[in-house]
């Protein structure tokens, strides 16, 4: 058995993608811990003031993957006792699709001018963007604060997210539950889970879409998940790092120590 079953429904109903990343089967047969790390979108969709939306999650820390401007276009709500840390996993490069897509939630009619730049090729921009996730100074920056975070530098339970929460916060999860032994099926099922959360909650936005002559089949690969990109990130890691835990040894500086001390402090005993 790979897993005791798909995380369970979000406990927030506003934000369908948020889910906790526990409950999965680890290394040594010991399972992800619940109610410590968190992966979920944006909070736009939380009523503006409802800061105690997010108290059944207890968080001590926030991790943000978005760019500056994502955040200054909407920043994270202030909540007493979380502390925010920002971390641009895309500072490197000038242009990503994931950071646009808050655009986009704001205004379909993006959708038109971004699907005409892309003549198409939104899945081969997106599986770029996904090798960028290992390659780039900024991602390799970004990721390593994260995990530096959850190795003690801040405190838990955390939550980290982008926009739509599926592909900076998708290699995040994908990388965390790697590193904790969760074999490859499983980290694959936890990536896809997002179109069958976040698709459905997104259904407005298709029908606009629609309704402004658009094909809503053209955005599924801008807002949802498609295996092929998770694949072009591990084959990028594997093409230059070999394996896992050389790309967090020598990728993200998070030694063989510092990996075991991670999957004490997430796997059951």
């Amino acid at each position: 058995m790979t897993t005791v079953g798909l995380p369970a429904l979000s406990p927030i109903a506003v934000l369908p993608n948020l889910r906790d990343l526990g409950g999965w089967t680890g290394a040594g047969g010991r399972t992800v811990r619940t109610g410590k790390l968190f992966r979920s979108t944006d909070f736009r969709s939380v009523p503006p003031g409802a800061r105690d939306v997010l108290e059944p999650l207890r968080l001590r820390t926030v991790y943000d993957l978005r760019s500056a401007a994502e955040r200054r276009a909407l920043p994270d709500p202030a909540i007493d006792g979380v502390t925010g840390v920002p971390l641009d996993v895309l500072a490197d490069r000038a242009q990503a699709v994931p950071g646009d897509l808050g655009r986009i939630l704001d205004d379909p009619e993006v959708v038109h001018r971004l699907t005409a730049q892309m003549d198409g090729a939104v899945a081969d921009l997106m599986a770029d963007t996904y090798r960028g996730f290992i390659a780039m100074g900024s991602a390799k920056a970004a990721y390593r604060r994260l995990y530096l975070g959850l190795l003690g530098e801040d405190h838990g339970p955390a939550l980290f997210h982008c926009t739509t929460g599926k592909d900076r916060t998708g290699w995040a999860a994908a990388s965390f539950l790697s590193v904790m032994g969760v074999d490859r099926d499983a980290v694959y099922a936890d990536y896809l889970e997002t179109n069958n959360r976040l698709l459905p909650a997104l259904a407005p936005l298709f029908d606009k879409f629609a309704s402004l002559g658009g094909d809503p089949e053209l955005l599924k690969p801008l807002l949802g998940v498609d295996r092929s990109y998770l694949d072009a990130a591990f084959g990028e890691l594997e093409k230059t790092f070999g394996d896992v835990a050389t790309y967090f040894a020598d990728g993200l500086g998070i030694d063989a120590d510092a990996q075991a001390r991670l999957r004490d402090t997430f796997l059951s005993d």
